[in-house]
């Protein structure tokens, strides 16, 4: 946790999942800091706030009583955190997903430009059902992640839009509603598996929205098939390696578990369009990997595990996953993963576990399994 002074307050944030003392990674940055230049006097209507990471906006804003919007679980639980942490009130704060509607009329509506173009296209779409000529809308990024093609979509789904001059390697963006005329579009973007024929629906801000990822398809020859009892499709993106083990395992019960309400919404969506004798087989939850859930209850956990968290490379949330699974894992179960062979999960795992086997191998990743055993390590 470090100080920072916003908007003439000084804050103590932290991000979420903690990062090491040793090499402590910022919970704000300078967009942040441009953002909140923006903002002065009252704010005349609803404050909307898109894509608030850690709830450095949040945070700076409470006494305005924001609307926070975001896809993230973890973007939400960070900033909770950050407000107890500085004794500010979270009830002030409406929370909601990026799949919920925004309030009516917003006066001020700030959004921290996300990596995702189609997850921005979609939250412009969301700001166009309820803005006004008279609502400021604010973007700022990295100077260096603004693009031509970022402006255009505002222009192209908001209205006129310019640029500010960079600031601290930062950049703002400024739009003014006009109603353009406009198409939208489709609310998930599909494709095929070839091989097993399934049309898969993705919501803007699930990883590979446009095909399936090698990794995926590397991980789905090498799953369990013929178990029973309860399977998790650990941060299940748009739910294909838990549409194979429906399909694999035929008695079996799969939850489909990640911290992106678009991802879990579009595992569901998939399960209802290509298996639906299966859906009563599945469990959908918006969760913090597997926090919070009872112990000793699952029979295998099915992972590809994130190396990164919005720009930064982290394996915290990868050791999170291989100590929940433990926890949660009956003895006797597994964790089965799949990850680039650079990454080192072997060594990871056999601290964890105990035991790691490799069950396959290529060029670029690595399916790796470990055993939940009684003995302690």
């Amino acid at each position: 946790m470090s100080q920072v002074e916003l908007a003439g307050r000084v804050f103590a944030l932290e991000r979420f999942p903690v990062t090491d003392d040793i090499n402590p990674l910022q919970a704000w940055d300078a967009a942040d800091e441009y953002l909140l230049q923006q903002v002065s006097g009252d704010i005349d209507g609803p404050l909307v706030i898109l894509n608030d990471n850690f709830g450095a906006l949040t945070c700076a804003l409470v006494e305005h009583h924001p609307v926070f919007a975001s896809d993230s679980l973890l973007a939400q639980i960070a900033t909770e955190r950050n407000l107890h942490n500085n004794e500010l009130d979270d009830n002030a704060v409406t929370f909601q997903d990026s799949l919920t509607g925004l309030p009516e009329k917003p006066a001020l509506v700030l959004i921290k430009v996300p990596k995702q173009l189609a997850l921005l296209a979609h939250q412009l779409e969301q700001i166009r059902q309820v803005a006004t000529p008279q609502t400021r809308i604010i973007a700022a990024g990295k100077a260096k992640e603004i693009h031509n093609s970022t402006l255009a979509l505002f222009e192209r789904i908001l209205g006129p839009t310019t640029t500010s001059l960079a600031w601290k390697k930062a950049r703002l963006i400024h739009c003014t509603f006009t109603a353009p005329a406009y198409q939208p579009a489709s609310q998930t973007e599909h494709w095929s598996v070839p091989e097993t024929g399934w049309i898969m629906h993705n919501h803007a801000n699930v990883f590979s929205r446009s095909s399936l990822d090698i990794g995926a398809r590397f991980f789905m020859q090498y799953l369990p098939e013929n178990q029973e009892g309860s399977l998790v499709d650990l941060g299940c993106g748009n739910g294909v390696i838990g549409l194979s083990l429906l399909s694999k395992n035929p008695q079996a019960q799969v939850t489909f578990i990640d911290e992106s309400a678009m991802a879990v919404a579009s595992s569901r969506l998939n399960v209802e369009e290509n298996l639906p004798g299966d859906v009563n087989r599945s469990v959908y939850l918006v969760n913090n990997s597997l926090a919070g859930l009872e112990a000793n209850q699952f029979d295998a956990v099915l992972c590809n595990p994130p190396f990164h968290q919005q720009n930064a490379i982290t394996d915290n949330i990868a050791w999170q996953m291989f100590n929940d699974a433990r926890r949660c894992l009956k003895y006797g179960g597994e964790l089965r993963i799949v990850g680039n062979r650079h990454l080192d999960y072997y060594a990871k795992l056999k601290r964890v576990f105990g035991n790691c086997t490799t069950l396959a191998t290529n060029k670029k990743f690595v399916v790796l399994r470990a055993v939940k055993t009684r003995k302690q390590y």
